[in-house]
């Protein structure tokens, strides 16, 4: 018989049986009792009941789009990434010609930066939630919208204010990228590759940090610093076009539900003020001032939580960290980009300081650790069928681990070879884990609440990224003489335990186990 779902994510027997099991393909939705959410299908899904105690599930007939159409829908996908990241990457690298050229010193420079990231750490949950609301298609295309316009606007731009405001604008665009992207990515595959679409999506993202510098400085070479920003434009028509033409709509979006406009202010303030502590305290911030800052972050995350809670489905995503192995896999992905990131911060001033390299030697020294992610992680993506993420990801956590302990007792008169292999086994492991990391997570989800968990993925990168940039920080003013070796063993010790974090998954359904049984068994 045709079930409904209720609120509590029950199912319930309709009052009138159907003629076929199956409805007919098309825009439809299953009425709610008075004052409760429906759930509305897009023309190119139907749903499915397995049996008399099984709530519904929204599938599409192929479970993913079909082929050729999924080859471009992931083009789209990537192109939109791409942008979103080799943008950051061009941006740092530029930094001292920007702020030559505008006359500013370097400290504001990094305002620069500071905007963008702040822009995208604020906005990226209220953006997935809008994602489940109005669907991700329509997020992701207005998210590339705006980054190609702002693009522009940062290319034109003649002043620091003027630039600052445009780069906050520009984070909002890519925030809405970044907020959708694997939620996209689960309904272009099917269930049973998921994972390898995450590890094209992790191959995107290391080719694109691996080419930011180069990209930077061949355009350096040739015209002034707006060009860094204008070359968006053309690849941003681009990616627009091959979305709207390909990327799908949402399987199932709930009517009835609207954006929580008080969560999000709540949202950005939280996460605004998370953000201004971590930088603040590694930066020797007036001791007055943090504690002013910890009191107004304790009052204002108390009643951002305590809203969330009561939220049917709330903005930050407190339903989907009940679920264990995803706030296991949060934790772990938290973790994991601190320990990168107190790497990729200390390394360059321990190559060019204590080594003695060159700017272009030390992005080239720098340059296997992505290169190696980008062969690792389609592979984890394969390997993610066949064994559990807790024990793939737990494995590629430890090689990392052991990559950051070799580098972290590298003498001064260490060859280049010695440094490349190292690298090279930073990114194998970080590929090994990342991969089915992530797909736990997006696959730990309800249909739903994909973006929720996208979201969250996003979060958990950018909190993880943040802290491990403020402990390199810290490192500096403990221990200035050892700073970079200190930094390194301490990312060592945070891989290890993300491994045993990482560990505590195993026995738990992963990957596509996870997928099946969510068919069967709704969250």
């Amino acid at each position: 018989s045709i079930r409904r779902q209720t609120r509590c994510g029950q199912s319930e027997a309709s009052p009138k049986p159907a003629a076929s099991p199956f409805p007919q393909p098309g825009r439809s939705s299953y009425n709610q009792p008075s004052g409760r959410p429906e759930f509305e299908l897009s023309r190119d899904y139907i749903i499915f009941v397995p049996a008399m105690n099984a709530a519904p599930h929204i599938a599409q007939p192929d479970d993913g789009l079909p082929m050729p159409r999924r080859l471009w829908a992931i083009l789209a996908v990537a192109f939109g990434v791409s942008l979103s990241v080799i943008d950051s990457a061009i941006a740092n690298v530029a930094l001292p010609t920007i702020g030559q050229q505008l006359g500013i010193s370097a400290a504001d420079s990094i305002w620069i930066v500071n905007a963008y990231q702040l822009a995208i750490t604020i906005s990226l949950l209220s953006l997935s939630s809008l994602g489940d609301i109005l669907g991700y298609r329509r997020i992701y295309i207005a998210g590339l919208f705006l980054f190609s316009c702002t693009s522009l606007l940062c290319a034109l731009s003649d002043s620091l204010p003027t630039l600052i405001i445009s780069r906050t604008l520009q984070g909002f665009g890519a925030a809405a990228i970044a907020s959708v992207n694997t939620a996209l990515i689960r309904i272009i595959y099917p269930s049973r590759f998921l994972a390898r679409g995450m590890g094209i999506n992790a191959l995107v993202v290391s080719v694109s940090a691996a080419a930011g510098p180069t990209v930077a400085a061949a355009i350096l070479s040739v015209a002034n610093w707006p060009w860094l920003f204008a070359i968006n434009i053309p690849i941003g028509i681009a990616a627009l076009t091959l979305s709207y033409k390909f990327l799908p709509v949402n399987p199932v979006r709930i009517r009835g539900r609207r954006f929580d406009i008080p969560g999000g202010i709540l949202n950005a303030m939280t996460f605004f003020l998370i953000i201004g502590l971590i930088e603040g305290a590694s930066h020797e911030l007036p001791v007055r001032m943090i504690i002013t800052g910890a009191v107004l972050l304790a009052v204002i995350g108390f009643f951002f939580v305590r809203r969330e809670l009561r939220q049917e489905y709330p903005l930050l995503p407190v339903d989907l960290l009940r679920i264990p192995v995803f706030s296991m896999s949060i934790s772990t992905s938290i973790l994991s980009f601190t320990a990168q990131m107190l790497a990729m911060v200390s390394l360059p001033f321990f190559l060019q300081g204590e080594l003695g390299k060159d700017a272009v030697t030390c992005g080239l020294l720098l340059t296997p650790w992505p290169l190696a992610t980008m062969i690792f992680a389609p592979l984890a993506g394969v390997l993610a069928e066949r064994i559990n993420a807790g024990i793939l990801g737990s494995i590629g956590l430890s090689i990392f681990a052991c990559g950051l302990f070799l580098l972290s007792i590298l003498s001064p008169d260490t060859g280049n070879g010695d440094i490349i292999w190292r690298m090279a086994l930073c990114g194998c492991g970080f590929g090994l884990f990342q991969t089915p990391n992530n797909s736990t997570i997006v696959a730990s989800a309800p249909h739903h609440r994909s973006g929720g968990a996208s979201g969250m993925l996003g979060t958990a990168r950018l909190l993880g990224q943040t802290s491990g940039a403020a402990l390199v920080a810290l490192m500096f003013r403990l221990v200035p003489g050892h700073s970079t070796h200190v930094s390194l063993l301490v990312g060592c010790g945070i891989a290890v335990s993300a491994a045993a974090v990482s560990l505590l998954r195993i026995g738990r359904p992963t990957g596509p186990k996870l997928q099946q049984m969510d068919q069967v068994n709704p969250r």
